[in-house]
């Protein structure tokens, strides 16, 4: 070591040389944390907000994801619809023999072996357009005008239907001049999603996801399992007149425009507090029977809303053997209305 005149030690090169690269290697190791933690921020985002957070083993050349629970993915079979993002479904919707409308409830309840085989026995084509969100007449219209279906028979769920209200995914695609780069997006990355997560399972979430089925519109649920909360369906008696009153305004301007020459069956798929009086008051106003199997016990539903697997087949299979006949009848050439 060399000493100064003040006797002071003075660093020799060598020693400098190994300050500097223990510097650098902090640096490095500074720098590749940073990346690492950001990396690692990135993929969680992807695995929780996104498409990502859910599982991808429903596609096929039919279905495509109608609904992640991602935050920010959510909703896309709306803007589908509005937008014209599944070129095929508006033919298969016109096409139909018999259009069931409604919500979620009718979604689920309906997208059972029960009513593909029944159609499947009377080789008809059917198409279950309803959609999440509580959603209502209002988006059904706007869609009927456009795709202007052929069907002789419409299936329509009372509850809620007939509410005139903007819901969130409607609002979206009606005025925010964004929404349709949003959707567009939404269905390139079903795309990504699919090859990656076919490819990688362990890089998809488990949340709940909603596949639909191009041909038919059915639902076919996954994921999700760990919010399920079983509770058995239940009746609400009283009656809301402004709500029957309301709701039977919107119906006849509905069922004049649309279902002229048709015939209409009107239902209400059970679940916890069940409006039932409401439907049927509103039913009764339409000159109409309410067609609901109410004499099915131990009837479930696994989030309050809508029925389980096994309570969905149950109900669905004796609605047909209530209104199959009818709606064949229908098929034929008979009576419109019910």
């Amino acid at each position: 070591m060399i000493r100064t005149a003040l006797a002071l030690p003075v660093v020799s090169r060598t020693w400098t040389r190994i300050w500097q690269g223990i510097s650098a290697s902090r640096s490095a190791i500074y720098i590749f944390v940073i990346l690492t933690v950001a990396v690692v921020a990135y993929a969680y985002q992807l695995r929780t907000h996104t498409i990502f957070a859910c599982p991808a083993d429903g596609y096929n050349a039919d279905r495509y994801i109608a609904y992640c629970n991602g935050v920010n993915y959510a909703d896309y079979e709306h803007g589908a619809f509005q937008f014209d993002l599944e070129p095929t479904v508006p033919d298969f919707v016109r096409n139909a023999d018999v259009l069931f409308l409604g919500n979620s409830r009718l979604q689920i309840a309906f997208s059972t072996s029960a009513t593909a085989d029944w159609f499947s026995a009377v080789s008809t084509r059917y198409y279950l357009m309803g959609f999440s969100y509580f959603e209502n007449v209002l988006f059904a219209e706007q869609l009927l005008r456009k795709i202007r279906p052929r069907a002789r028979v419409y299936v329509i769920n009372v509850d809620d239907f007939f509410d005139r209200y903007e819901t969130t995914p409607v609002k979206a695609i009606w005025h925010d001049p964004e929404a349709r780069h949003r959707y567009e997006l939404k269905r390139l990355w079903q795309h990504a999603q699919e090859t990656i997560c076919k490819a990688l399972a362990a890089l998809c979430g488990h949340q709940a996801v909603i596949f639909r089925s191009r041909e038919t519109g059915a639902y076919y649920t996954e994921g999700g399992e760990a919010g399920q909360h079983i509770t058995p369906v239940s009746y609400d008696q009283a009656i809301d007149q402004n709500v029957v009153a309301g709701n039977t305004t919107a119906a006849n301007n509905f069922l004049s425009e649309f279902t002229q020459g048709k015939c209409v069956i009107l239902t209400n798929v059970p679940f916890v507090g069940t409006k039932i009086a409401n439907a049927k008051a509103i039913a009764a106003r339409l000159g109409m029977q309410l067609v609901t199997p109410d004499d099915l016990e131990g009837l479930e539903t696994f989030d309050g809303y809508h029925l389980d697997r096994s309570s969905a087949e149950r109900w669905s299979q004796a609605f047909f053997r209530m209104e199959g006949p009818k709606i064949r009848s229908c098929l034929d050439g008979g009576t419109p209305r019910s």
